[in-house]
């Protein structure tokens, strides 16, 4: 397979994989229709966000959830599992799962001008992304063994729906396991880079991204373990009581982000060098479409949520 350059550069081809399949991927939580989830019982947006992403996994409990997603309070996973497979069984979550998103990608790409990027990048997915190493990744390995839900298998085209509609759909997919594999490898970055699930969200605000009155309540933490994270940080030299990143905490997560690109290097070599940077350019024309024309953000945490500071 051809060598494909891993480095800590935004630039790089697997960082710039990581950034353009996330808002793909992102469209099943962000668009109205995954609201229908309301209509067959669940309790808003976050009772059934745990479900729908886990039921690949199964019937998991709470302490599994948490353990496997890194980065909730234990109370805010609690309110969502496991009275959540009392609603639904995993199963029938997925298929709701994808009857919504199917609905959310085939409006949010109906009249996207390049269909060649859809299906091209569709394909690409279909011939590796099912097929990473699972090994310490949960989450990718009960994604990997799903379907894909538009009728496609790895070198065959979707039939689902059309072969429009499938190959969107098989593009969703494929972004989703990629996003997954990342996820998974990213904790475990993060576990060895010695950053608890509060710290890892301090070192990101302190960084410049977000901030702890928005991380707090679309995470679960409260003011109290968020001090104590911060106090934590501030004796290991991290950062200063003013809230500032050190050289060291600087050096520190720029580590935990390049393990991550390290550990995700397996999607790069999957593919030669240049079939990997032909995928890499239609994901990002598909992205730039969603975010120019309103479907997501583009940004982490998104406005919606954003508290003020």
């Amino acid at each position: 397979m051809g060598e494909i350059p891993r480095t800590e550069d935004r630039r790089s081809p697997i960082r710039r994989l990581g950034r353009t399949v996330e808002p793909i991927h992102t469209v099943a939580y962000y668009s109205p229709e995954i609201y229908g989830f309301n209509d067959d019982g669940f309790k808003g947006w976050w009772h059934a966000y745990f479900a729908y992403r886990s039921a690949p996994m199964g019937t998991v409990s709470a302490p599994a959830v948490t353990a496997v997603f890194y980065n909730f309070a234990p109370r805010m996973v609690e309110r969502a599992m496991p009275t959540c497979w009392d609603i639904m069984a995993p199963d029938a979550v997925r298929a709701r799962q994808l009857e919504l998103t199917t609905a959310a990608m085939l409006r949010a790409l109906g009249d996207y001008p390049h269909p060649d990027d859809i299906s091209g990048a569709a394909a690409a997915l279909r011939s590796f992304a099912d097929q990473l190493p699972i090994g310490a990744r949960p989450l990718y390995a009960a994604w990997a063994s799903e379907p894909w839900p538009g009728g496609g298998t790895a070198g065959h085209s979707s039939t689902a729906d059309g072969d429009a509609g499938g190959d969107v759909m098989d593009l969703w997919h494929g972004c989703t396991l990629l996003r997954e594999f990342r996820f998974d490898g990213h904790n475990i970055a993060l576990a060895a880079g010695d950053l608890d699930p509060v710290e890892c969200h301090v070192m990101m605000t302190t960084g410049g991204h977000g901030n702890g009155a928005t991380i707090q309540k679309i995470r679960g933490w409260n003011a109290q373990e968020w001090t104590a994270a911060c106090q934590r940080l501030i004796d290991r030299g991290w950062i200063t009581p003013d809230g500032e990143q050190t050289p060291e905490g600087n050096a520190a997560r720029r580590a935990v982000e390049r393990d991550t690109d390290r550990l995700s290097s397996a999607a790069a070599d999957a593919l030669t060098a240049d079939e990997f940077e032909t995928l890499l350019a239609r994901l990002e024309r598909i992205t730039a479409y969603l975010v120019e024309t309103g479907i997501v953000a583009g940004v982490w945490p998104p406005p919606h949520v954003t508290v003020a500071a």
